[in-house]
Order: structure tokens, then C-alpha cells, then sequence
């Protein structure tokens, strides 16, 4: 893979949605919603995931299996279309404002100079996707190994330019307090697995209710992740938890999704979307925008009726 262009390695299919490839590997993006908790219209779609899902010979790989076979020399530049791919996705789905979580290793960048062509690259697509800088969140794992000065200096890199700033995998120990007091980002996703463990007894759930608050005034949205079962997203509604992800809301589906079916935006965001929507050229036609849907009182998510099982690990 050479970083001839970011455009270079893409693949479009008849469906309108982008992968790349990779050797024998098919690389295609899943998105899963990411949704905002509102007291007058219920849960929406703030922001997807952008996810990996390899396959070879039409079998699909988990993310863990392939990305120990990335050549070393290759792991920045798939790192980057991936993100590519996501994002271009995203635009797609022609909505207004949702934004595209999009992982970040800082540890692949060597010198500032690959930084600052990878933040050209992100810009680029994002332009062609039609997404404003602030609906791309760069999200940075708080195991991703690199040195906190690095992190820093690439999360400041990052939001002035206007891209937000996620740390994932938070789990409250004191270092991760301490990061985030240096880094200072917009979104802050709880490790999932930490969170299951503290809902289920009251002390815990009394902690996260002060962690959650604490965030909050610093003007940071916690994102709890993970949701298996509806009564843990009863739980975060309870604890004031913005932002919610999980097999309990929504699954993750390959691009281009039927997320605009299963949870449309007001018929008015919809009604600007024509007026000046989206518009993804990269030589190919117009992306189709979305009709309206019939009229709706207002945006409000109908939950399932159900959980959907037990989480997956969901990769890159």
C-alpha cells in the first residue's frame, strides 16, 4: 500500500459504500450509532464508530487475526485509509450533524511532519465527505502505549484545527485522571467491562454518578459503551449519561447501513439536507439524498423490545 493518495486504494462499491483492500484482504467500514440522551426527544444518533471488518475469499477475519499481518512498513498508511473509509462512509448517510469516531495510534507518528500529513489527509476527506471539522472525533486509547507528551502534543494538534478530541478505554484509575486533566478532551469513553462491574452494585453506581457529574462540569461527555441489556441504559439515563453505545441500542452494520431507515433525523434536518446536502464526488456521480420520511412528531428512538445478546469485540 503506497500513500501515493488517499483516494489511491479505494474501492466503490454499487451500493455507494467505500472499502479498500489490502493484499488478499477485503477492508470494509461498519458503522455503529453512538446516541445522545434528551430529555424532550429521547435517544438520537450523535455520532457513529467507525469499525474494521476484514474478510478473504468472502470469509471475514476478525480485526485481531489481521492486523498481525500488516507489514510493519505498512501499519500507518492502513491505519490511515481506514479512517478514510469511515469517514467517507459517514458522508454518505447524508445527515446533518451526526459526526464519525475514528481511532488514532499517536505511537505511529515518528515526526511531526507525518502528523501534520495525516491531519492534511483527514482534512481531505472529510471535505470530499462533506462533514465539518468538529463531526470528526479523533479517538485515542488510553492503552495505545505512546508517551503523554506525544498524546498531547497531537490532541492540541488536533483541536486547533477543530477535530474533537475521545479518549477511549477510561477506567478511573489516578493516571488516567491525570491524563486527562493534561490532555483536556470532548468525549471520554468508559471501558465497558469496568462499567458493567460498577452497575451492578449500588457503591459503584454511586461512584459513576460522581465521576459522571465531575466530567460534565468540566465540560467533557462521558460515553458509556458496552450496553448489553436495556437496563443498563435505564441506569445511565438515571446517572445523567449523555451519550450511550451498545448491542442494546444498536449493532454495528457494513456501510452503507439503515441507520437513515431504522432512525431518520426531523423531517427539518431533512428538508436542509436537500436544500445543500452532502456531496461526495471523487470522480463518481452525486450521492443520492435521503427522501424524508413521513411526518414525524419529532425524533424520538423507539428502543427494541429486547437486548441483543451478549457483546463482541468489535476491533478496530
Amino acid at each position: 500500500m503506497t500513500p501515493r493518495s488517499i483516494f489511491a486504494n479505494l474501492v466503490r462499491s454499487d451500493n455507494g459504500s467505500f472499502s479498500t483492500v489490502y493484499g488478499p484482504f477485503l477492508l470494509q467500514s461498519a458503522l455503529q450509532p453512538i446516541f445522545r440522551s434528551k430529555p424532550d426527544t429521547g435517544l438520537e444518533i450523535e455520532a457513529f464508530e467507525g469499525l474494521l471488518r476484514p474478510s478473504r475469499d468472502n470469509e471475514p477475519v476478525s480485526p485481531a487475526e489481521f492486523f498481525p499481518l500488516v507489514s510493519p512498513v505498512d501499519m500507518a498508511d492502513v491505519d490511515s485509509i481506514l479512517r478514510t473509509i469511515h469517514i467517507l462512509n459517514t458522508g454518505r448517510l447524508n445527515r446533518s450533524r451526526a459526526g464519525i469516531f475514528v481511532k488514532f495510534h499517536p505511537g505511529l507518528f515518528r515526526t511531526p511532519q507525518e502528523m501534520r500529513q495525516e491531519v492534511d489527509r483527514i482534512k481531505v476527506a472529510s471535505h470530499e465527505a462533506g462533514l465539518a471539522p468538529e463531526r470528526i472525533v479523533c479517538e485515542i486509547s488510553e492503552r495505545s502505549g505512546a508517551a503523554d507528551d506525544i498524546v498531547v502534543a497531537f490532541t492540541e494538534h488536533m483541536q486547533a484545527i477543530g477535530f474533537r478530541i475521545a479518549i477511549d478505554d477510561y477506567g478511573a484509575r489516578d493516571s488516567d485522571l491525570d491524563r486527562l486533566k493534561r490532555i483536556k478532551p470532548d468525549y471520554v469513553k468508559f471501558e465497558a467491562s469496568w462499567v458493567r462491574d460498577f452497575l451492578d452494585t449500588s457503591a459503584g453506581y454511586a461512584l459513576l454518578r460522581v465521576i459522571v457529574r465531575q466530567m460534565l462540569d468540566d465540560g467533557i461527555d462521558p460515553i458509556f459503551e458496552g450496553l448489553e441489556e436495556l437496563w443498563q441504559v435505564d441506569l445511565c439515563e438515571e446517572l445523567g449519561v449523555p451519550l450511550m453505545e451498545g448491542y442494546a441500542l444498536a449493532r454495528p452494520e457494513l456501510a452503507p447501513t439503515t441507520f437513515n431507515e431504522n432512525f431518520p433525523e426531523s423531517f427539518a434536518d431533512f428538508t436542509s439536507l436537500q436544500s445543500g446536502g452532502n456531496d461526495i464526488t471523487l470522480g463518481v456521480s452525486r450521492a443520492a439524498v435521503v427522501a424524508p420520511p413521513p411526518v414525524l412528531a419529532k425524533p424520538v428512538f423507539a428502543r427494541p423490545a429486547r437486548a441483543f445478546g451478549r457483546r463482541q469485540s468489535n476491533g478496530e
